[in-house]
């Protein structure tokens, strides 16, 4: 029989495991002050000795102990572990403990925004530049516009697709490897582009090799962004997403500057060398602030079995698969159909990419109201939309404002799509899982719709209306997945069309 003392000792005492007979475990409970022991040898000798009564009560004060621990300690089973293996999962469930809602704003919180701002500097932003590169390998190289399109493709395709990885790790509690990691494939990346002559070169500094190091980069650091706000996380990951807008407009500047004084070469140092500064301001104060979860499957199988997940992976997929012809093309476009010159095409990159900030604050700002699936869904109805009427531009004019109108839209989606990932996952400790599994599915999107624009372009003889009715069509139908998505979600919660989603 067990039997049961209150003593008020707040400790787990040691394991006693006797060879021939006797097992028996003794464990402190911080808050009911329960102490337990079983003793099989016990259980024989003294069970008939105690009445119905005296008996009831020990059951019911076990019970009780047993809910304190977390069923740590099982009343059923010897333990086959020993110590170790009661403290280990004692210490598991410490490390996960909740610490209590997000902060919201202060000092900290809007540190950690102003890292992932670097962060995003980094990736999206230099990936927003890539048009500038796309110009001038097509011209140093002599490889048709497709063959080129792969290197900016494959640097987001790897963005996206190790994000399941590099999530799963961030919930794991290995933040910190992964961003050193990360910091150190970008830097290795970058300087040895900078030395590249040929086209497979570039293809493994810039493409794979800067890739690895955005992906665990990118998605572990939006993870961690989500945990630190929940009134004001859309404007925080606006402001963060805003380092694409810094990227954007700082390095295809200095390209257009250095590129004719001081060659390639050096023109990819400098850039490496901004790089460098911003991965060491990361690496010294981005901190993650969930415990660890280290538990669960490395994919969340059960988040495909919530349809507006699902309805909002496929949405995303359609319309990311368009979303970036235009960031590597209208340069191109400029010159070969406009008849544009070479450096005020590039000023058409600026122009996007100065847009954007619009698009990544102001629908953010909104999304703190309204809910960012609210948002999201008009914002990229507007981009499908914008898309299809490129072809209708044929002056530089016409052009350039074309540039800014697609800017905002663009930079609203690409703002908005982790935000409505968070809105979606309820449980922050499965942030970074369920994002990672969303951009894997997004990162094919973006491997393979600028290579297929730009061979659509190709076949059409240097004709951009078939590349422009497929980016555009994508995102229109990937727009109406979107829609359902939140409708479904909207029916789960049973709320009306006014719910803040």
């Amino acid at each position: 029989m067990a039997r049961v003392s209150s003593s008020g000792r707040r400790s787990i005492e040691e394991v006693e495991k006797d060879s021939d007979s006797s097992v028996s475990i003794r464990q402190g409970v911080a808050e009911g002050g329960v102490e337990k022991r079983l003793d099989d040898t016990a259980k024989d000798s003294s069970g008939d000795n105690e009445s119905p009564g005296q008996q009831g009560a020990d059951v019911e004060t076990v019970e009780e102990a047993d809910e304190a621990l977390g069923d740590n300690v099982s009343t059923q089973e010897k333990p086959t572990s020993g110590l170790p293996g009661v403290l280990s999962r004692i210490v598991s469930r410490a490390s996960t403990a909740d610490p209590g809602p997000p902060p919201d704003g202060g000092l900290h919180a809007w540190m950690i925004a102003a890292c992932a701002h670097l962060v995003i500097m980094n990736t999206w932003g230099f990936i927003n530049s890539f048009g500038v590169f796309q110009t001038y390998y097509a011209g140093a190289l002599a490889r048709p516009p497709s063959d080129i399109s792969w290197i900016g493709s494959v640097q987001i395709f790897l963005l996206f697709f190790i994000g399941t990885l590099t999530g799963r790790a961030t919930d794991a509690g290995y933040f910190r490897p992964i961003l050193l990691v990360g910091s150190a494939f970008q830097v290795v990346g970058i300087f040895t582009s900078a030395q590249a002559t040929a086209y497979w070169q570039l293809f493994l500094s810039q493409g794979v090799c800067m890739g690895l190091g955005n992906g665990c980069l990118f998605c572990p650091t939006m993870a961690v962004l989500s945990t630190y706000f929940e009134k004001r996380r859309m404007f925080a990951m606006g402001v963060a997403a805003c380092g694409s807008v810094t990227g954007g407009l700082a390095f295809p500047s200095m390209a257009r500057e250095l590129l004719p004084s001081i060659g390639f070469a050096w023109t990819v140092r400098a850039i490496g060398f901004i790089q460098l500064a911003g991965l060491v301001v990361v690496n010294c104060f981005l901190r993650t602030r969930i415990p660890p979860r280290r538990t669960g499957a490395l994919v969340d199988w059960v988040a495909f079995r919530e349809l507006e997940y699902t309805f909002y992976a496929v949405g995303t997929f359609l319309c990311f698969t368009g979303l970036y012809f235009p960031v590597y093309y209208v340069a191109s476009f400029a010159r070969d159909i406009i008849g544009m010159s070479y450096a005020s095409s590039l000023n058409l990159l600026l122009v996007l990419n100065g847009a954007g900030a619009v698009g990544r604050l102001g629908p953010n700002h909104m999304a703190d109201r309204v809910g960012p699936m609210t948002v999201f869904v008009p914002v990229a109805l507007s981009c499908a939309v914008i898309l299809l009427s490129w072809a209708a531009v044929t002056s530089p004019g016409g052009l350039y404002a074309w540039s800014v109108f697609y800017g905002i839209a663009s930079g609203g989606i690409q703002s908005l799509f982790p935000a409505c990932l968070s809105s979606l996952t309820t449980d922050l400790k499965k942030v970074g899982v369920r994002m990672g599994m969303i951009f894997t599915i997004t990162g094919f999107a973006t491997l393979m719709g600028p290579p297929i624009a730009g061979a659509i372009i190709t076949s059409m003889g240097g004709g951009y209306r078939g590349a422009q009715g497929f980016a555009g069509g994508l995102m229109l139908v990937g727009t109406g997945f979107a829609a359902a998505a939140r409708t479904v979600k909207m029916r789960r919660i049973g709320r009306g069309w006014g719910a803040k989603i």
